[in-house]
């Protein structure tokens, strides 16, 4: 593979730019997630007023009183939803330097009983804060247009392998499971690079991320290198999770990625996008093209060196078992046993 000094920028307004643009988007969106499984989406048509507005609350978040944040730690949720403090989240076995809000899907709580799976538990609602009653809307709106991008995205990549646009939509049809992170990096670094988030690959199926412009900090891991990744503006990154991976045998590519904090006297907002099937869903393999399963790599291994889990809501609730000790201690302390 050829040297990497940035990410491929795609236009996703190719799509619909008449047969030969999609089939031309489709061809170098896979290459792409092949090669990388990282890009720049430009074209994607958010509004800016949206984007600015998400921005802005994400900003306002942060500002709140720290017992209004507190009155929405995730610790109060046994779906871990909600504010973790700086600190209170695990990658790699290392702190990360960062706070953030997790928000989901908005769901009723599953009973738990012989013969329901334990990942159940992360079905339920999310913890809103006081005193930022619009919050609520400005985010529900952008995860309602992100994972529309997401969905059209899998089918490209779908028939971009040679097997039918729908292969995914049973996954995702009725109960996705999408988590947005609200995310801010305080400066850290002083010149050296302080980690803000620990070396990882992400466990779903598709991850959209918006950063503040003119911020950096993304790397991504290409041929044992670390390539930088700013923001450009007016563009998602765009990446592969492990689930994806799986469903291709290893031909799309679920990339390390890690986050350096802001040098001191900064900071960094992000939005993270993580674009997940129904928990109790288990990502289809794909009917893939004679000519690209030849180049299958078989699956990455886990920095952790565990597997990868077929039925998404494992791969999710594992994930949050190890990130989050204090939310385990409290409401999850039986998964622990034995």
């Amino acid at each position: 593979m050829p040297s990497l000094d940035s990410l491929p920028v795609l236009d996703f307004s190719r799509l619909n730019a008449g047969p030969e643009e999609a089939t031309a988007f489709r061809n170098e969106l896979r290459d792409a997630m092949h090669e990388v499984g990282f890009l720049y989406l430009a074209g994607h048509g958010i509004p800016q007023e949206l984007t600015d507005s998400m921005l802005d609350i994400s900003r306002r978040f942060f500002e709140l009183p720290e017992d209004l944040k507190l009155a929405v730690e995730n610790v109060h949720s046994p779906q871990f939803r909600g504010y973790t403090r700086i600190g209170g989240e695990l990658t790699d076995n290392a702190i990360d330097w960062r706070e953030q809000i997790d928000i989901g899907v908005e769901r009723d709580t599953v009973e738990a009983g012989d013969g329901v799976a334990d990942y159940w538990r992360l079905e339920g609602p999310n913890l809103w804060p006081e005193g930022l009653p619009e919050m609520r809307a400005v985010v529900s709106e952008w995860t309602e247009r992100l994972s529309a991008i997401s969905l059209d995205l899998l089918r490209a990549l779908a028939v971009s392998l040679g097997a039918p646009e729908d292969t995914f939509d049973a996954a995702f049809a009725s109960r996705a499971f999408p988590v947005l992170k609200i995310v801010r990096y305080p400066g850290e670094s002083n010149p050296d690079p302080v980690q803000g988030v620990g070396s990882h690959r992400d466990g779903g199926v598709i991850t959209l991320l918006l950063v503040e412009p003119d911020k950096g900090g993304l790397q991504v891991e290409y041929q044992g290198k670390w390539i930088d990744a700013p923001q450009i503006p007016g563009t998602f990154v765009v990446n592969i999770g492990e689930m994806l991976e799986l469903a291709t045998n290893g031909y799309l590519k679920a990339t390390l990625h890690r986050v350096i904090s802001p040098l001191r006297g900064t900071d960094r907002i992000s939005l993270p996008f993580f674009y997940n099937p129904a928990l109790d869903a288990t990502m289809p393999q794909l009917a893939v093209s004679p000519e690209f399963q030849s180049k299958a790599r078989g699956l990455s291994v886990d920095p952790t060196n565990s597997p990868i889990l077929e039925t998404y809501g494992d791969n999710a609730l594992r994930y949050r078992l190890r990130a989050h000790p204090n939310v385990v201690e409290e409401h999850h302390a039986d998964l622990l046993k034995g």
